[in-house]
């Protein structure tokens, strides 16, 4: 069976029918100098991430636990531990600049106020980024651009929220020649869907859709996937006697990954980060007994440390 792909060039295509090439791959991604404990690069990630292989790790905001969530330390940080991934979060500006942000409004996470699609880049980079506990840092909003430039060529990156800006994401793409470093997802929408808003898209991004196992139609989408694979696909369920949670090792038999988030227990039916604290094995290791291969986590270092130690991960 062959594996469907997006594709990127003014703005993203699914291949429906056949498998991307990917032979220069070496020379879009120029790794940097080895850092700590990091033993890879995106180069290799991506090998590693298309071969389904390895048990791959992937950073919630960066390393918003000791850094501030979306910012270029958290995203450091990450690489730093050696992660595969990092997930980071796009808002627009008034004046049609890309930023990291999760939320809608500024409030949160720095000391402005309002949405952000009424201020300006220049009125955004006049603020400072908030910690975990609310207090003001020294650290500013950055710009996708400056985001992509720290990763370029150490890790895959994850840019969520991205799906409805694809035509301003993908110049700062090609600018950075980081193309091959991402990854866009989809929420529980149908590949005739995805197909009909990024069918104009013809370069290389990899895609991967989510299906929310136990929601309306998700059994028409769970079987579209197996017919017609991605590289990935992300599963979220809030209880294990779903049927198709003891599915999901078929996908495997396509080489597709399986990504489920560990961030918190409505997302993988109670087998989240907080309990792997006390209890790994019935979080990450359960995780991984279904045929879960690729964990978003809001404790990277902890879920690095397990798998390094079952022999899971470098």
């Amino acid at each position: 069976m062959r594996k469907i792909t997006l594709v990127v060039c003014i703005t993203t295509v699914l291949v429906f029918s056949c498998k991307r090439e990917r032979g220069n791959i070496g020379t879009e991604l120029a790794p940097k100098q080895e850092k700590s404990i990091k033993t890879q690069d995106a180069r290799s990630i991506l090998k590693d991430y298309l071969n389904d292989t390895n048990v791959l790790v992937i950073a919630h905001r960066a390393d918003w636990r000791n850094a501030c969530e979306n910012s270029i330390l958290a995203i450091e940080n990450a690489i730093e531990m050696g992660v595969d991934m990092i997930e980071i979060d796009l808002k627009k500006t008034s004046d049609n600049e890309l930023i990291l942000m999760h939320d809608h409004t500024l409030d949160r996470t720095t000391t402005g106020k309002g949405y952000v699609k009424d201020h300006t880049l220049a009125e955004i980079k006049e603020l400072y980024l908030k910690d975990g506990a609310g207090h003001k840092t020294l650290f500013k909003v950055p710009t996708l651009k400056e985001a992509l430039l720290v990763a370029k060529g150490e890790v895959l990156i994850n840019l969520d929220q991205s799906f409805e800006y694809f035509a301003y994401v993908l110049p700062i793409l090609k600018e950075t020649n980081t193309t091959d470093q991402i990854i866009i997802k989809g929420y529980n929408k149908p590949l005739d869907k995805v197909k009909e808003k990024l069918g104009v898209y013809i370069d290389s991004v990899q895609y991967m859709p989510i299906i929310k196992l136990g929601k309306k139609g998700y059994k028409e989408l769970f079987n579209e996937v197996l017919e017609y694979p991605f590289e990935g696909v992300e599963f979220t369920f809030t209880s294990d006697t779903i049927p198709e949670v003891a599915r999901l090792h078929e996908f495997e038999q396509n080489g597709t990954r399986v990504w489920v988030n560990a961030l918190w227990p409505e997302h993988n039916a109670g087998h989240h980060d907080d309990r792997a604290l006390k209890e790994p094995d019935s979080a990450y290791g359960w995780l991984i007994s279904k045929g879960v291969n690729m964990i978003q986590t809001d404790r990277p270092q902890l879920l690095l440390q397990y798998l390094r130690d079952k022999g899971l991960h470098n």
